[in-house]
């Protein structure tokens, strides 16, 4: 066994240190991992200025050229084709292409959930081998809870399997996740052989896809439970009915004369103004400039008790009214009213929507919040926003396409755009057959391949040179930046070899498949709570280690992890997707144990014996 060094020490406590703070979150996840980076550069010369004053022995050794290791993670050749492949999927995604396939499919699902889900999962998971699964999922999920909204069916029930399938289908290819490009990265660096082709784990990761959409049209089906209703509008999904009202401006009010700013908006109130009925013409934001008229008819947004107050305080009389969503939407007979989904990566999370001026900032009024399973419609506007939280957003036509082009949002219906390029569409998808041929044939690196086709996506207009970096998800970016170095500081401070020592104890009394499951179900259970890019770096280098020590195939043990990290079933923070549909399905955090846990010991046994098929470890 491998003595303990204080290289290792120090390596260890920085990993425990990391994986407490991307389970607990208290900074993103790109920020931590950034700090990872920069606490490992500083190791060295602290540890030179220890030995200086004789408090240690020899100095702390992580990075052999100092500082350009350390740093090597932002030139490393997984995050730039991660960076290409983001690119290539918004060229693809700006096409339409997705969303016409999505409404091809709702055209035969009628009213059938069993069909709607079969649509969802079938649809995702092929799809998701070619572009990046995350934006599969941000893509489809409005046709999805719009295809529920038609068929009458809980959007409970297809959410969640949307997520999961874009995991299966990220196993299909190279190109599918980011998790496998920088799995082959690790794995070519540490073993000096060729990283992964295009297709190498193809068949396995098919055969993952069919028994997981079997599972999920099965047993799966039956576990997801029902926690959004099937709705006749949102205001209904919402429960709204006692928070929505309308009150008319009597004659002795004192607020007659007076702007709507001053009046009604600036103040200790906990209400927001939806909109201004005044004879036959509706308004809608900006209304703060408007001066309120007798016989001024305000829709509202409050509780009972401040609507009580209101009522007795500025001379409002109450409509005898029950506010539905049609009633929201008559001022342009438009899309008014829309659930948006707070995305990753968004500026607005941590902030409220007072401190982000959300209103002013959007032209929008945020009716009522759904956080998982928690519904909350009053006191929201200093409550500090999460990635996942749904808000119900009342807004002009102008404004929601404005929410459904902003990164920051996933809004959670389909929108009529006007921007799709349409006859870009066999170009985007000739290049990215063009990159995954490129690739598959050896011809150039996927590297070479992935940046020549978000080239072309430029140079071919599907995309404007202004929307490459907003194309771009930079928190996983500078994740994979600042995740790498940690993987070359275990290898080189003895860590890994320590870890895979005590895994080999193991291989004395279990047989080699079983040392394979062990890795497998190690690494589900840690890319649960911790980033799935975070879970490579950290486990790959453990299992060549192992693999070596028992005269094992290393690629075995690579393949194993690497699709174990990819199975982040069980909670809604392991992966983007899950976080996605979360709120939009209003699901509990045990919803994803109960459907998530058996489908994570489903796969993690198809999966080990599929390695040990495809791949024999020996």
């Amino acid at each position: 066994m491998v003595g303990i060094t204080p290289g290792i020490v120090v390596v260890f406590l920085v990993i425990l240190l990391a994986l407490v703070l991307f389970a607990t979150e208290p900074v993103p996840v790109d920020v931590t991992a950034i700090g990872i980076m920069v606490t490992l550069m500083l190791i060295q010369p602290a540890s030179a200025a220890l030995v200086s004053v004789g408090l240690l022995g020899e100095p702390i050794v992580l990075f052999e050229t100092y500082p350009n290791d350390a740093l090597s993670g932002f030139a490393n050749t997984a995050t730039l084709t991660v960076l290409a492949m983001f690119i290539l999927s918004e060229g693809v995604q700006r096409t339409g292409i997705i969303q016409l396939l999505g409404a091809k499919i709702s055209a035969f699902t009628e009213d059938s959930e069993l069909k709607q889900l079969g649509a969802t999962v079938g649809l995702v998971g092929p799809i998701s081998g070619f572009i990046n699964n995350t934006a599969a999922v941000a893509i489809l999920l409005p046709m999805v809870t719009d295809l529920a909204e038609r068929g009458r069916t809980s959007p409970s029930k297809l959410l969640l399997p949307l997520s999961y399938a874009s995991m299966f289908g990220g196993m299909l290819t190279l190109i599918g996740t980011s998790t496998n490009i920088l799995a082959s990265d690790v794995y070519s660096r540490i073993t000096g052989e060729a990283g992964f082709s295009m297709f190498e784990f193809t068949a396995l990761g098919a055969v993952v896809m069919v028994i997981g959409i079997a599972y999920l049209l099965t047993v799966g089906r039956a576990l997801t439970p029902v926690r959004i209703e099937p709705r006749r509008d949102l205001t209904e999904e919402f429960e709204m009915a006692d928070y929505l009202t309308e009150v008319v401006v009597r004659q002795d009010s004192p607020l007659v004369g007076q702007q709507v700013q001053q009046a009604l908006v600036e103040t200790e109130f906990d209400v927001d103004l939806l909109q201004l009925i005044r004879g036959e013409t509706v308004f809608l934001e900006p209304l703060g400039p408007k001066e309120i008229q007798a016989g001024d008819v305000f829709t509202v947004r409050t509780d009972r008790d401040t609507l009580v107050e209101l009522i007795d305080v500025e001379g409002f009389d109450l409509m005898p009214i029950t506010v539905t969503e049609d009633d929201l939407e008559i001022a342009d007979k438009g899309q008014n009213l829309v659930e948006v989904v707070v995305a990753p990566g968004s500026s607005l999370v941590g902030e409220s929507l007072a401190s982000a001026s959300f209103r002013q900032r959007y032209d929008a009024t945020v009716l009522a919040l759904r956080r998982g399973g928690e519904l909350i419609r009053r006191r929201m506007d200093n409550l500090p926003l999460r990635v996942g939280d749904t808000l119900l957003v009342q807004a002009t036509v102008e404004s929601v396409e404005r929410l459904d082009l902003n990164r920051d949002f996933i809004v959670a219906q389909e929108i009529e755009r006007r921007d799709y390029r349409t006859d870009k569409t066999l170009v985007a998808i000739g290049i990215v057959a063009g990159v995954v041929g490129l690739a598959a044939l050896n011809i150039v690196p996927i590297v070479v391949s992935a940046l020549l086709g978000a080239l072309l996506m430029v140079l071919t207009r599907c995309l404007r040179p202004t929307e490459l970096y907003d194309a771009v998800q930079w928190d996983v970016i500078f994740l994979l930046a600042g995740v790498i170095p940690l993987g070359i500081a275990m290898e080189n401070s003895g860590a890994a070899e320590l870890l895979a020592s005590f895994v080999v104890m193991s291989g004395e009394f279990l047989p080699l498949l079983a040392v394979l499951g062990v890795f497998y179900l190690v690494t589900a259970l840690l890319t649960n709570v911790i980033s799935n890019n975070a879970s490579v770096v950290l486990m790959i280098p453990v299992a060549i280690e192992a693999a070596n020590t028992l005269g094992a195939r290393p690629f075995s043990f690579v393949v194993a992890v690497m699709f174990a990290a990819s199975t982040a079933f069980m909670t809604p923070v392991g992966y983007q997707t899950n976080l996605f549909v979360y709120g939009p399905g209003g699901y509990k955090f045990t919803d994803y144990i109960r459907v998530g846990g058996p489908l994570q010991l489903v796969l993690a046994v198809v999966t080990t014996i599929g390695v040990a098929y495809f791949f024999p470890p020996v």
